[in-house]
This record gives structure tokens, sequence and C-alpha cells, in this order.
């Protein structure tokens, strides 16, 4: 096939490919316009998760009327005069390609005043192609809507996610640009009702109680961090408050949000040895430095950076975080615990008081007079049981690990893991049987949640039903608990609300088969004695007891073992008496 010149209209929509990646792409670039045009109002309208409408209004500088064509034309702009600019770029964008590739790919229309002019204009342009400019009364700023996006090009419409993905990805965007730029106002609309609004004071712990709580928002730990020409400032969240994930870990440099994962692995280095494995902390911080050391223009959407100094980066982000840390949350002098001769700590002291298992634990054959115990089926398919014989418990080591005597041995037993699983089964069993009982809170607890995390959770409120959580809307991105499994109860509601929230975003299909199973496992880890814990004689035996009647004993719901069995004839080979005989 000989080369050829492609059209214009193809060579746009290919160029436009690597701009616009999705509705949020679009938001990204018109919002980072709207702020280089030193806007202190900004507004978003979204429509059919953004591919029937994505409007944004603001009050910035404007677009003279002359210059709108000039505006949608690729590779146009008032932000870079000379190549040396590209070294010590001071604005979001630079590149002259945004208006042009959101043009090229959907039904676009840009009105426009700038102060002192008596009227505006307004410009439309439909796949590529400009209309003819027109006056138009409106005040000063810009407000600019895009249509039917990618009405031309229907592969890449085919690739977007399901709606509301999309939506969260629009409303993730915008909740991190209101907390970079707190002195603006922010309102987004999402299918004609208000998602997000904030009164532009500049406090960013306003904004952060707007997103996500007050609670959270009077947790978080303020950071501010200066050396040489380096600016590190934001929230960190204290040890107590973690999630699942590291999607809330939310990194700008020079008010830019980027993805870098140095940043994000000096972050999560500073944590190192205070957070249990796989918890992550949530985080917003900002990096100022000079713009001769950083470089924006190494992908087309603009978020990746890469540093001239990247050690140092990494290391005072790490040295930064840490020291905000330990102010805050020094580490605690050792104290001796259980000596051989020492005086017993009383146990009342040292059990979590949100952990009621000697009141709760029951056989699982227990669950239910007057009705058989359900199959139970775990994630790997029919599993036939695999009691334990009865164990004698001998006592608990190290406030983590049981220690009980069978017929055959030795046994071993991981406290957490092991109530995970009781747990499990029994909330499973429950479930077959169409009655998980709830109990109903003495006072309701309301949670807060970023807009996008409010929005999915509204979605799923019919998956928690079935769980035993009675949660009802209140309000914008609030919900109220009433009701929580009867098995849990003691546990922390918003704690285990948050649990069910991370594992919906974590999968973009969340009705999928056995999504009961997953969220049961998930909630379980969470609502589970921990290992450090020290336990009564009583709730020792009742854990016992329980996993004795489990029909998968030897392991927890995610595949740890729950116990080691040192056998009989193993410990008599390990002390020689066979050899003696």
């Amino acid at each position: 096939m000989p080369i050829r010149i492609l059209p214009d209209h193809i060579a746009s929509q290919i160029a436009a490919g690597e701009v616009i990646e999705r509705p949020a792409s679009v938001v990204k670039e018109l919002v980072e316009n709207a702020l280089d045009a030193h806007a202190d109002q900004i507004t978003i309208e979204i429509l059919g998760a953004g591919k029937r409408l994505i409007a944004v209004t603001d009050n910035g500088l404007g677009i003279p009327a002359d210059e709108l064509g000039l505006a949608v034309s690729r590779h146009a702009t008032s932000k870079l005069a000379r190549a040396e600019d590209l070294f010590s770029i001071q604005t979001l964008g630079f590149r002259g390609e945004a208006l042009a590739s959101i043009g090229s790919v959907s039904r676009m229309a840009i009105e426009s005043r700038v102060a002192g002019s008596e009227m505006g204009a307004v410009l439309t342009v439909e796949g590529g192609k400009l209309g003819q400019p027109k006056q138009a009364g409106m005040p000063t700023g810009t407000h600019i809507s895009v249509q039917d996006l990618f009405y031309n090009v229907p592969a890449r419409l085919k690739f977007l996610k399901a709606d509301s993905t999309e939506r969260r990805h629009i409303e993730a965007l915008v909740t991190r640009y209101a907390l970079a730029y707190p002195d603006v106002r922010w309102e987004l609309i999402v299918d004609e009702k208000p998602s997000l609004q904030t009164s532009g004071n500049g406090d960013r712990r306003e904004v952060l109680s707007s997103l996500y709580g007050v609670d959270v928002a009077k947790q978080m730990l303020a950071l501010d961090f200066r050396e040489d020409a380096y600016h590190i400032h934001g929230f960190i969240s204290p040890i107590a408050l973690t999630r699942s994930n590291r999607n809330e870990i939310t990194v700008f440099v020079n008010g830019r949000w980027v993805k870098d994962a140095s940043v994000a692995a000096a972050i999560i280095k500073a944590y190192h040895t205070l957070l249990m494995v796989g918890r992550y902390p949530v985080v917003v911080l900002f990096l100022e430095m000079p713009p001769d050391v950083v470089d924006v223009n190494v992908h087309p959407a603009k978020a990746e950076v890469r540093f001239r100094e990247g050690d140092l980066v990494f290391s005072r982000t790490q040295r930064a975080v840490r020291r905000a840390l330990l102010a805050f949350s020094p580490v605690p002098d050792l104290q001796s615990r259980h000596f051989w001769g020492a005086q017993p700590v009383p146990t009342e002291d040292m059990i979590d008081p949100s952990w009621g298992m000697a009141a709760d634990i029951r056989p699982v054959e227990e669950i239910g007079q007057d009705a058989p115990q359900p199959r139970i089926r775990l994630h790997t398919g029919d599993i036939q049981a695999e009691n334990l014989p009865l164990l004698r418990l001998i006592g608990q080591v190290a406030a983590t690990y049981l220690v009980a005597e069978g017929p055959d041995g030795l046994y071993l037993i991981d406290q957490h893991a092991a109530h995970e699983r009781v747990l499990f089964e029994q909330l499973m069993a429950q479930q077959a049987g169409n009655r998980v009982p709830a109990q109903r809170l003495l006072e309701p607890v309301n949670v807060v949640l970023p807009p996008e995390k409010a929005r999915l959770l509204g979605e799923q409120l019919p998956v928690l039903d079935k769980l035993g959580f009675e949660v009802e809307p209140f309000g914008p991105n609030t919900f109220t608990i009433r009701a929580i499994p009867s098995l849990i109860i003691g546990g922390d509601p918003e704690a285990a609300l948050h649990v069910l929230v991370e594992d919906f975003e974590e999968d973009e299909s969340p009705l999928a088969t056995e999504i009961e199973a997953r969220l049961t496992a998930r909630i379980c880890k969470r609502m589970a004695v921990k290992g450090g814990q020290v336990l009564s004689l009583e709730e020792q035996r009742a854990l016992l007891q329980g996993l004795e009647s489990c029909q998968s004993p030897r392991t927890c719901p995610h595949g740890r073992p729950t116990m080691i069995h040192l056998s009989a004839d193993l410990l008599e080979r390990q002390f020689g008496r066979r050899g003696a005989r």
C-alpha cells in the first residue's frame, strides 16, 4: 500500500484521541483553561455521564471575539511564545491542542466576553468544522458546551465504560481540583442535581469537610515542609484512618494533578511500619518547586511529569510526610507485657471495646433453631466439610495466637484469621437462608462521602440490604446507617460502610456473581478481632468452638491459613523420642 497523507479530519480525530480519552478528559482540559484565565467561579454541568453534554462556565478573562477562531485551531496558544518556554511552564495548558481536539470529536459551542467589551461572541464547531462567529450578550468570562461527544468516532464511544464509571471519573477530577484551588467557588451539577458546591473562601479544610465529612476533615493532619526552593504542603491521614487501595492518594505538582508512581511510593514509604499490610493512607499533597526542574510535557494528557532531580523529590516527600506523622503521632514507649512471674494485665482493659465476640459467636448450627443449616458455598466452589476435632484450649501466645491440644497433636491458631472464617461462614449461612438478622443502632450514624463514592453507594443500596445493612440517603453525598448485621454489632458501622464502598469502587460490575461472598469477606476482615488483642478465657473458648463448627476451618475467606498443626508424630521426632525407643 502506498504512503499517503491522511485527510485533515482523520488526522484531527487521531490527534484528539491522544488528548481526549473519555468525558473526564474534556472536563479536565476545560477546567484547566478556566483556571489559567484566573477564574474564581467555575460551574460544570454534566448530562448522560458527559456523553450528552459537558458545559463549563467561568468568570475568567475571556477570549476576544476576533481570536475565537484561533482558539479552536490546533497548536494555537497564548501561553507559549518561544521554545525555551517549554522548560519553565507556569500554566496548566500550553500546547494549544485541547479545544481543537474537543471540537473535532463533538458538537461544541464557545461563548466568551472580555472585560470592557459591550458584547461577547459565540462560535460553533461541529466535527472540526468551524461556523461563523456571532455576537452574543453574556457576562464576562467563557461558557463552553460540548454535546454528543465522540458522535463521529463510534469506535471510541464503544470503549467507554459504564455511565456510573464515567461519572465517577468526572466527580473525582472536580473533587481534586476543588481541593487544589480552594479560592475558587466550584459547582458541579450531574444530571440536573447538585453534586458538589464549595464556598471559595480559601479554607482547604472546609473543602475537605464538604467532600469527606467533618469527622474525617478533623482527623487529617496538616503538613507544611520547606527546604530550599521546594514547598510541600497539604493533608495526610493519621495511622488510624486508612483505605484498602491507593485511590485517595492525591498529588499536585505546581497546581497540576498528576499520577506519579515515585511520589506515591515516597508517601507509602513514610507510613512504613505504621500501617497494616494492604492499608493505605488518605493524602492530599501539593508539591511546589521551580518550573525548570519538572517536565510536564511527557504525556499527551499532561497526567504525568518527570523530575530533573527525582531522588531529591522522593526523599523530601518521604521526609515531609514522616515528620508530620511523628509530630502528631509519636512512637509510644514500649511497655513490658506478660512475662513469667509478672502480674497479669487485666483483660478488660486490653480488649477492643468494639468487639463483643463472647456474646455474639455461636456455632454455625445454632443459627436459626427452626431451620436446617444451609450448605455454604465458598469462592472455590463446593467444599466438603472439613471439621476440626474437638480441641482443648491451652491458652494465648503473644496476644495473637491460641494454643490448643487435639487428639492428634498441637494446634497453633491465628485468632484474626480464625475469627474472619467464623464470621464469614455465619454471615454466608444467614444469606443463604435469606435471613441476615439486622440490629438497629441506638443512634443512626451519618456518613459523608466524596461525590463519586456517594453516587456509587447510592446505586448499590439493594446489595447492602441483602447483607443486613439498612442505609438510606440523607442529603447531598450523605447517608444514614440505621442498622447493621447482628453478628458485627459493636463494630464500627462507618468503617464497615467504607469497606463496602471501596469494594464497589474496585469492581466495574459490582453486581457480578458471588458479590455477596466477596463483600462479606471484606466486612469480616475489618470486623474480626485483631492480632495483639488480649482475649479472656471465655472469648478464647468461644472462638475455638466457632472454628470447630466451620466447614472450611483451615483458611480464612482470603485463603490465608488459620492454623498450624504440629502432629504428635512430629513432636516425637523433634524431641528425639523415637530414636530412644
